[in-house]
């Protein structure tokens, strides 16, 4: 894996007799996109408003590229956008942005850079209320882009958009990790994770209970085939992939075996005197996954 550039080993944080975020180990490896995955009051967003120094830990530590939380040598190089965009009403996209350029002076191009990069070149000189929420986050996620930081951590950057406002979120944030940027993204959302990030680390109660790459969490895949009689195709498959390989579900069978096997099975179910009605690919989506690991969390 490629150098990590966030850090983190026993992160906690605790309000009183409460604990927000339980000894949180992670790492973002530079150049990544991370998602950072769990339901609502999880800890996620408690955790990266430590990691860029807005509130204090409890006890642990962590590293941003290279460097204690809110560093100002560290806090140069990161764009952030966390609880959603806070502008003023009043005044228009533009203006919102040279309003912060100014106070890390920086110049009106990178303004206008920011403002083509997520779009909204055509809509800058209107007033900030006017915007719908997508464009709104797409302004917020401008506003992180200014200075050209190497980290973005975005906090629910889809949170509230509709189908074709999380499209196009999902295709500027992978877009902006292709021209270089790491991204630390927060979500609730399984299938906005599952088609954009690299890997993922998963947090329930405020715990991280695994991190991984999206294709080892889902798993290895499998078939599923349906065919009628059942009685005349399990048989079938199972002389070719073995008894234990081929088990009956509410949907059809279940066969644990490589896709290369699927033409051998195919042509058992048909010799065996079974009409093939379906046969395909079946892997778990991160959805699934999801839940079974949160569920057996709160189990213990």
């Amino acid at each position: 894996m490629k150098d990590s550039i966030v850090v983190t080993a026993g992160l906690t944080k605790r309000y009183g007799p409460n604990t927000a975020v339980d000894g949180v180990q992670m790492s973002v490896a530079a150049g990544e996109i991370y998602g950072f995955l769990g339901p609502n009051g999880a800890g996620k967003t408690t955790t990266l408003r430590m990691l860029v120094g807005l509130i204090r830990p409890s006890s642990g530590t962590a590293t941003v590229l290279g460097r204690p939380p809110g560093d100002p040598a560290a806090v140069r190089r990161i764009g952030v956008l966390i609880e959603g965009p806070g502008f003023y009403p009043y005044l228009s996209g533009r203006d919102n942005l040279r309003v912060l350029a100014k106070y890390r002076a920086l110049g009106r191009a990178e303004v206008e850079e920011a403002l083509d990069r997520v779009g909204l070149a055509g809509r800058a000189d209107d007033k900030f209320r006017t915007y719908s929420l997508g464009m709104k986050q797409r302004l917020g996620v401008g506003a992180a882009l200014l200075g050209h930081p190497d980290l973005l951590i975005l906090d629910e950057p889809t949170n509230g958009l509709d189908p074709q406002g999380m499209a196009e979120m999902r295709e500027l944030i992978t877009t902006l990790a292709a021209d270089g940027h790491t991204v630390l993204l927060s979500s609730h959302m399984l299938s906005e994770v599952q088609e954009i990030c690299d890997r993922v680390g998963v947090i329930s109660g405020g715990k991280l209970i695994v991190e991984s790459t999206v294709a080892e969490l889902r798993g290895a895949s499998s078939l599923l085939l349906r065919a009628e009689p059942l009685e005349l195709a399990l048989p079938a498959v199972r002389r070719v992939v073995g008894d234990r390989a081929a088990l009956l579900t509410v949907g059809g069978i279940r066969i644990e075996s490589a896709v290369e096997a699927a033409p051998a099975i195919a042509r058992a179910v048909v010799a065996a005197g079974a009409d093939l009605l379906e046969l395909r690919i079946d892997e778990k989506s991160l959805e699934e996954v999801f839940f079974e690991m949160t569920q057996l969390e709160a189990a213990k």
